[in-house]
């Protein structure tokens, strides 16, 4: 695929990962649509780029469908917009902000896929499901089932590029809400984490060569490969956490500890980052 010249829906690009692609993507000659909450994090990258500015609120059922209509046809279709919901899965049950997170992360994702039917498709889910953490069953619940239906899409649309992006550790604003997780900051510090800029610069190859999957950094392809591995050493990690009934609701519309761990998140060290 040549991206130049190709008209692309970003969701979530307001920060993290989606702001780093659209940098990327319109380097590379795209034609952008960006889409997120934040209007004004999503006017600077405009700045930039020279994207069309779409404020939505993916969480709401409905708002999908009324962003495809807003946009138009598309040439390819990024699913990143997602935040987390950090509750223990009795308490949380099927409240509303259960079903907001899974309209977010889940449902959205498919209504843009069905309204827009795009010639390609990227849908970033998380090594979240084969890596499963307390407090973090909704969310991982919900990219698991992004995952699968990513994997039928593609059986069922051999015409269409479909490609899932399986993001690990990210240095982005989602890893300091992330560390508010009890004993998570602990994991964290034992694994490398990649840079969003190098993460992005993999997706848009991984676009140009019509790839099927990647997994970022590339140390997690492990993970990726032979999950119970990862849920065996998680578990034994976990033994200790204490969680309590508190439900931590992530993103740039958050909580408001989640929201002061992001306007004090700063990057790691470059050094200290994976880059590829």
């Amino acid at each position: 695929m040549d991206i130049s010249g190709r008209r692309v829906l970003i969701t979530g690009a307001s920060s993290g990962i989606g702001r780093a692609l659209a940098f990327e993507l319109a380097r590379r000659g795209a034609r952008l649509a960006i889409a997120a909450r934040s209007v004004d994090a999503l006017e600077e990258v405009a700045a930039l780029t020279g994207a069309s500015v779409h404020q939505v609120d993916l969480s709401i059922r409905g708002v999908a469908a009324r962003l495809a209509a807003e946009v138009g046809p598309v040439d390819v279709l990024v699913n990143n917009a997602g935040a987390g919901l950090a509750a223990p899965v009795a308490v949380l049950g099927d409240d509303e902000d259960a079903r907001a997170s899974h309209e977010l992360n889940y449902w959205s994702p498919l209504a843009l896929i069905s309204a827009l039917r795009p010639p390609a498709v990227v849908n970033v889910t998380s090594l979240a499901p084969v890596t499963p953490w307390p407090l973090s069953g909704s969310y991982a619940a919900a990219k698991a089932g992004l995952s699968a239906a990513t994997e039928v899409l593609r059986m069922e649309s051999p015409g269409t590029l479909v490609l899932e992006v399986v993001p690990g550790p990210v240095d982005t604003p989602v890893q300091a809400e992330v560390r508010l997780i009890p004993g998570s900051a602990a994991v964290l510090d034992r694994f490398p984490m990649g840079s969003a800029e190098a993460c992005a610069n993999r997706i848009a190859d991984a676009l140009e060569r019509e790839r099927k999957q990647i997994v970022f950094p590339r140390f997690y392809y492990l993970a990726a490969f032979f999950p119970l591995l990862g849920r065996i050493f998680l578990r034994w990690l976990s033994r200790n956490v204490e969680t309590s009934d508190v439900v931590l609701r992530t993103g740039s519309h958050g909580d408001p500890n989640a929201r002061a761990a992001r306007r004090a998140w700063r990057p790691r060290d470059a050094r200290e980052s994976v880059s590829r």
